[in-house]
């Protein structure tokens, strides 16, 4: 149901609000109830008409599942927008070239390979983000 009210919780509330009220005022309650509703409803209504007219036709164009913001994961945001760039070379691969270079055969510890960026190449990160 609506934020996570079921069948029986509504039920306990009518009882309850049955008890505090009392069975004199209880029809005037309900009245007042249905009263704010419907003004509830028709103000919602009415705002939905603004916007329409406001926005003009492309309301009708806009794709409103899409805009939820339940959809919205930062992880996924962040792994999409690291993927938009130029996939750069992994380090294995590169220690893996770096692996037949002289000394390698030796026995001695393996090279260190370093990773040297050039005027060209971008930066490692989002510069527009910092």
């Amino acid at each position: 149901m609506f934020m996570g009210i079921t069948f029986e919780k509504l039920l306990l509330i009518g009882v309850l609000a049955a008890f505090l009220i009392g069975p004199e005022r209880l029809p005037r309650a309900a009245e007042a109830l249905t009263r704010w509703i419907k003004r509830g409803r028709d103000y919602l209504r009415g705002a939905q008409s603004r916007l329409r007219d406001e926005m003009g036709p492309e309301f009708d164009e806009v794709d409103w599942r899409k805009l939820d913001p339940r959809k919205y994961d930062p992880r996924r945001i962040i792994r999409e927008a690291l993927l938009d760039d130029a996939p750069v070379a992994p380090v294995a691969a590169m220690a893996a070239t770096a692996g037949s270079a002289p000394g390698a055969a030796s026995g001695g510890p393996p090279p260190v390979s370093r990773v040297v960026f050039t005027a060209d190449d971008p930066p490692p990160f989002d510069s527009e983000a910092t």
